[in-house]
């Protein structure tokens, strides 16, 4: 891993923090790659929160399955777990902080691991 920021560890959020607002994002965006983009969501409960969204592409399903696998691996060793949507030449990350619906530094030091996953070699 080469990202300065892919060298940290995700610390977990004990849910007594606020959300970075966009701004407070916005230094920390410009050491990922622009692939990622901030997107709104909506949970399943109806409440609005603010995530990390990126597609990665493969030749085949094959490589979109094991890259899918690598990131679980490092999401259960940092204990920060993305949504992934594996289909065919793609995989779909989404990373937030769901006990506060919103973004925190974690979450951007998960996205350039998965960058550097990503990375050849």
């Amino acid at each position: 891993m080469t990202n300065a920021l892919a060298e940290k560890v995700c610390v977990p959020c004990r849910g007594d923090v606020p959300p970075l607002t966009r701004e407070q994002l916005a230094p920390l965006l410009s050491q990922i790659d622009s692939e990622w983009s901030v997107r709104d969501g909506r949970d399943e409960k109806g409440r609005d929160f603010t995530l990390l969204s990126r597609t990665y592409r493969f030749k085949d399903f094959k490589d979109a399955m094991a890259y899918a696998i690598r990131v679980g691996e490092m999401a259960e060793e940092q204990q920060h777990h993305p949504d992934l949507h594996v289909a065919w030449g793609k995989v779909g990350v989404e990373i937030w902080t769901h006990k506060i619906r919103g973004l925190t530094e974690s979450d951007v030091i998960f996205a350039a691991r998965c960058d550097a996953l990503f990375a050849p070699g």
